[in-house]
């Protein structure tokens, strides 16, 4: 009997991501509660769907692209809605935009092209910073979270500055303080994926027109 790709337990969950999303989206623009509570679970289940296809031997390609596909898209959502919030900054937040999707793209589709079953898979051999990127857990954890705490607390201040900690301080502009420098990290990670990934694409293309000379030779 053959197997069901799109009922595994890994999909399923990032259906239901793509379904929160979806709920935080209609709601960015009024009621930031229950948005960015959709938007932040959305994000937290990514963790377990990882851990589900391990455990229950149910990586697919599909799985990949989707959870790829869905975190990126919904980073370029609240994105946008930033942008709205603030248009003073909206540069910087569609070259960052800009540099997610294609950085992720170029990365996903030259891992493909080498064979790896998801843009996680990398020569270890290759980058120093991807290798801890993408080898260490904690690590990519860490940074993702801190990444969409940033965004997060950007659209949360948008509307409060949440309870207060330190003196005047509310609680989501200290997030923020404290998340922004991961958020740059992030983004310098991007601009590797993407040099990286176009220095692999590059290679492949000399390692083809190498084949081709050496037939026409022949």
């Amino acid at each position: 009997m053959s197997e069901n790709i799109f009922l595994f337990v890994p999909n399923i969950i990032g259906y239901f991501r793509i379904l929160l999303a979806i709920i935080s989206f209609y709601f960015m623009p009024t009621c930031p509660t229950v948005s960015i509570f959709c938007y932040l679970l959305s994000g937290l289940l990514d963790a377990f769907d990882g851990h589900a296809a391990r455990y229950l031997n149910q990586g697919t390609k599909f799985g990949a692209m989707l959870d790829m596909l869905t975190d990126r898209c919904a980073t370029m959502c609240l994105c946008v809605v930033l942008a709205m919030f603030y248009p003073k900054w909206a540069i910087l937040f569609q070259l960052s935009m800009s540099l997610d999707m294609a950085s992720h793209w170029l990365h996903m589709h030259s891992s493909m092209m080498k064979g790896s079953t998801s843009h996680k898979t990398i020569d270890l051999s290759g980058n120093p910073i991807l290798r801890i990127y993408y080898t260490s857990r904690s690590f990519l954890f860490f940074m993702c979270a801190g990444n969409e705490l940033f965004f997060s607390m950007l659209y949360l201040l948008n509307f409060y500055e949440g309870p207060s900690v330190v003196g005047s301080l509310g609680l989501f502009r200290l997030v923020l303080c404290l998340s922004a420098p991961v958020a740059i990290g992030k983004a310098a990670i991007s601009g590797v994926h993407l040099v990286t990934a176009a220095r692999n694409l590059a290679a492949i293309d000399e390692a083809e027109r190498q084949v081709e000379k050496s037939v026409k030779k022949d």
